[in-house]
């Protein structure tokens, strides 16, 4: 696409932002970059971009010239599509693209985009693992942590991309059209943001909205919001199970992830696969052979292998990378044993499904710390999950006191409330014994006691590297 010279505003100076001005500086455009702090110092931004970047850095307000002349409009993931001056811009007749977007439109190769409320980050590192057995060139990209826009001119003809996509990031797709999508599943999340959970199941929908037959859409049969929509996309719909056997998809069936063709014809893509048929099924691999545990990886894993039997990745070399590959860092991630205690960081379960699913993965009673920022979750089902696996709830931020009142509602009244994570990890050390697990898994978002989820996990895991 070319963008010469045309005028493109972005909003938002965190790494998407800095990453879409570089691109749009190479390509010639006239950039400005915009944030509403006006507290910030363009110097400190501009330290961040590429010194060849060529922009206008505008902080605190835009003024009506802005608006009337801007071409293009770029959002950071951060910034809500609803926001009055997003709905100026509109009403100008500008066109409004997120970071994903502006990157497609350079991409060259095939793209694999995953998506879901739980599991997007563990199923795209594991995909892009998968994918470097057998393809030279691959990126693995998006909220992952590398902006797409970062490495999409790296990009070539014979190269793969595989894109970590949030619900922010696909608000704003146009063109957007990856020749492999993944919907891993979808439970009430980012509500603050969506308003309505209506809201929040489209923009997840959105990775499929310019597929065509010719593209695969991997779906979790086990939701029921994708089994519906699954009957309505326009792509071949690939689905995988962890409760049933399906007539066709990939299943787990006791501790063996098998693969049902449904026909020969359709095995007959899959490199490797026909060569190794029993009967109606093809054996992929047994999960004592993963390095990750819990029944929500395996789900993650099935995605990962349709992912990438999709994009014509052999069996043989598919079962390299999932031997292989470890916990994703902040997810379910093993840190230490001490004193005969296992310690977990599952910091990137910030919402109560996933917190659920690092409550279960757990085999032994268990001090499960939480808590943070609230952003309009319900605890009732992470509570239930406990079953009297948790020993002590240890809670800190700022949704402790309404989890806490949630707890009790259901009995579970052993809480304990907690000023810093040093206080957390301290009582946890304190009242374990060997043979317990400590999990901080906060069923919440990070901000207002730290950075990101990041942040809070490599805190977590200093602290435990230190316990005696």
């Amino acid at each position: 696409m070319n963008l010469k010279n045309k005028k493109v505003l972005i909003i938002g100076t965190g790494i998407s932002g800095i990453a879409a001005a570089d691109l749009l500086s190479e390509e010639g455009a006239k950039v400005f970059l915009f944030d509403a702090n006006a507290e910030l110092q363009e110097e400190k931004i501009r330290e961040r971009l590429k010194p060849e970047t060529v922009c206008e850095i505008v902080l605190g307000e835009l003024t009506d010239t802005y608006y009337k002349n801007t071409e293009l409009l770029v959002l950071s993931p951060g910034v809500p599509t609803d926001l009055p001056m997003v709905e100026r811009f509109k009403d100008e007749g500008v066109a409004v693209w997120g970071e994903i977007e502006l990157a497609y439109q350079f991409s060259r190769g095939k793209l694999a985009a995953i998506t879901g409320t739980n599991g997007k980050t563990t199923t795209t590192a594991l995909t892009g693992e998968i994918m470097k057995t057998y393809y030279e060139n691959v990126f693995v990209v998006g909220n992952i942590g590398i902006p797409y826009t970062a490495m999409v001119k790296e990009t070539t003809d014979d190269a793969v991309t595989v894109a970590e996509m949030s619900s922010f990031q696909l608000e704003t797709v146009a063109c957007f059209r990856p020749d492999v999508s993944a919907i891993l599943n979808i439970t009430p999340d980012h509500l603050n943001r969506h308003h309505t959970m209506e809201n929040y199941i489209d923009a997840k929908l959105n990775i499929t909205n310019n597929q065509t037959p010719k593209d695969t859409c991997v779906l979790n049969y086990e939701d029921e919001v994708l089994r519906k929509a699954g009957e309505q996309l326009q792509c071949r719909v690939l689905w995988f199970s962890s409760k049933r056997r399906l007539q066709q998809g990939l299943c787990l069936e006791g501790e063996q992830i098998v693969y049902y063709p449904g026909d020969r014809e359709e095995l007959s893509q899959f490199d490797g696969f026909a060569q190794e048929l029993q009967g109606e099924y093809v054996p992929v691999i047994d999960v004592k052979e993963l390095n990750i545990i819990g029944k929500h990886n395996y789900e993650n894993a099935m995605a990962a292998i349709a992912c990438a039997m999709t994009l014509g990745v052999p069996l043989a070399l598919i079962r390299k990378a999932l031997r292989s590959f470890k916990a994703v860092e902040h997810r379910i991630e093993f840190v230490a044993e001490k004193n005969g205690v296992r310690y977990y960081n599952d910091s990137k379960g910030t919402n109560p499904d996933a917190s659920i699913q690092a409550v279960r993965a757990m085999d032994a009673k268990t001090i499960l710390i939480g808590g943070g920022y609230d952003k309009g979750s319900e605890y009732d089902e992470w509570i239930e999950s406990f079953d009297g696996k948790v020993k002590y709830l240890v809670l800190m931020g700022q949704t402790k006191e309404k989890i806490a009142d949630c707890a009790r509602k259901h009995g579970f009244d052993a809480i304990v409330f907690v000023e810093s994570m040093e206080e957390a990890v301290a009582f946890a050390a304190k009242n374990s014994v060997a043979g317990e697990r400590v999990l901080l898994s906060p069923c919440c978002a990070s901000w207002g006691m730290f950075k990101n989820y990041e942040e809070r996990g490599r805190i977590f895991k200093e602290l435990v590297h230190k316990l005696p």
